[in-house]
């Protein structure tokens, strides 16, 4: 197949208007983890009225749109639920209301990250437009609960679902760069327990906040000393969360427990992490409990699919075929060298690479700085230019690259 880049580019554009309202449309929807209905339900209803070939919305509550019949099955994944809005008074405009001039919108979700997938389904409409099917089969998911516990979503399609892609597509925020890898996480519990007693005689208690309090201090130390990797950056980890027990405000606490976001670089397993914390002085001189979170809260659809929190690490070849089909789908667009690079925070590929060794790529419209922030945008320009690039993307795979897909993909971090 012979693409016409400049027609695919001039395509592209043409439906930055509808792209745009799709965005805003989705924006003004609160959609949190667990609470996404009514977003599944709008980009349905866009994908029907730009002619998929078939919309599925499984039993967790992700939707599944699909472009073509052929053998080879490609899916590029968007996750629509976003975070909270935080302290209101931070935001110039309406979080879900929005704004919108010619160069940017804004609202929460606008580059984390429904912006990738107001730019996947239209650039599953450019396919249909200028006859870009192949032998192969698009599948654009939208996915659910990402933002409480990255992959879950996947985890589900794959086990439950049976769809396993050749490769996937993820379209977080990389400011139109290509990235092949990131840092992985887990989310632990560290608990300490006392003695309570009345506040008015405190050394006839123990008080279990006064224990957490030396632990705080040897974690902070100990996020200055984790491992560092070349390409993937440092291990960190940040205590997030704190939490008590105690019978009333006149009284020895008898319960203290902290929540600590560990991110692991290349090397770093989830029994390194946890045992690092064990070996803590502080831990073992408080008899403190460590262990990680587990997952268990309810779809909108009700679905409960039980998961510990932890996120594997992944990193892919930079030659690997999904890597080169996306660097050549962009040479091709841009006449330009993409920058190849890597995600600071976490995406859905934890599972689909971390856990299932199924390679992913990251290409997205939307910047990371942008995630969780207040004023919250994206940029129309990379809009368009992603729906482009992954109008182009399933074509260059299968012409060039999907012949040399190895039968596994090697990560190149040590997750075991």
């Amino acid at each position: 197949m012979n693409l016409d880049f400049q027609k695919i580019l001039e395509k592209a554009n043409e439906y930055k208007p509808e792209m745009s309202r799709f965005l805003r449309d989705l924006i003004a929807i609160p959609g949190e983890s667990c609470n996404e209905e009514l977003v599944i339900k709008r980009i349905k209803e866009e994908m029907d009225k730009v002619g998929f070939d078939k919309v599925d919305i499984d039993p967790m509550g992700n939707i599944l749109g699909y472009i073509g019949h052929g053998k080879h099955l490609i899916a590029m994944d968007a996750h629509i639920d976003t975070v909270g809005v935080g302290e209101i008074k931070n935001w110039d405009y309406d979080p879900y209301e929005g704004y919108e001039d010619d160069e940017v919108i804004i609202g929460r979700g606008a580059s984390d990250q429904l912006g990738g997938m107001a730019s996947m389904v239209y650039a599953g409409k450019i396919i249909k437009d200028l006859g870009l099917e192949g032998d192969y089969t698009l599948v654009v998911t939208g996915t659910v609960q990402e933002e409480d516990c990255d992959g879950l979503c996947w985890q589900y399609i794959i086990n439950e679902g049976k769809v396993v892609p050749e490769f996937v597509v993820i379209t977080e925020p990389t400011s139109l760069n290509i990235y092949r890898g990131q840092r992985g996480r887990m989310e632990i519990k560290v608990s300490t327990k006392g003695l309570s007693c009345h506040g008015s005689a405190p050394d006839r208690g123990d008080n279990a906040i006064y224990k957490m309090a030396p632990i705080l201090t040897e974690l902070r130390a100990l996020n200055e000393n984790l491992m560092d990797h070349d390409f993937l950056g440092k291990g960190t980890l940040t205590v997030s969360e704190i939490f008590f027990s105690s019978p009333s405000r006149c009284a020895v606490a008898d319960g203290c427990t902290i929540s600590v976001d560990r991110r692991l670089t290349a090397g770093e397993t989830y029994e390194y992490a946890l045992q690092q914390i064990k070996n803590l002085p502080a831990v073992k001189e408080a008899n403190a409990e460590v262990d990680m979170y587990d997952y268990e809260r309810k779809s909108y659809t009700g679905l409960v699919y039980p998961t510990k929190s932890y996120f594997p690490t992944w990193l892919i070849e930079e030659d690997h075929p999904a890597t080169k089909t996306l660097v050549e789908s962009y040479q091709g667009l841009f006449n330009s060298q993409p920058l190849v690079d890597k995600w600071t925070f976490s995406t859905n590929a934890v599972s689909i690479m971390g856990r299932f060794g199924i390679p992913c790529i990251g290409f997205g419209p939307g910047a990371e700085k942008e995630a969780h922030a207040p004023n919250e945008k994206t940029w129309k320009s990379e809009l368009v230019k992603a729906a482009a690039m992954y109008a182009v993307i399933p074509a260059i795979y299968v012409n060039k690259y999907a012949d040399k897909m190895p039968e596994s993909t090697k990560n190149l971090v040590d997750n075991k």
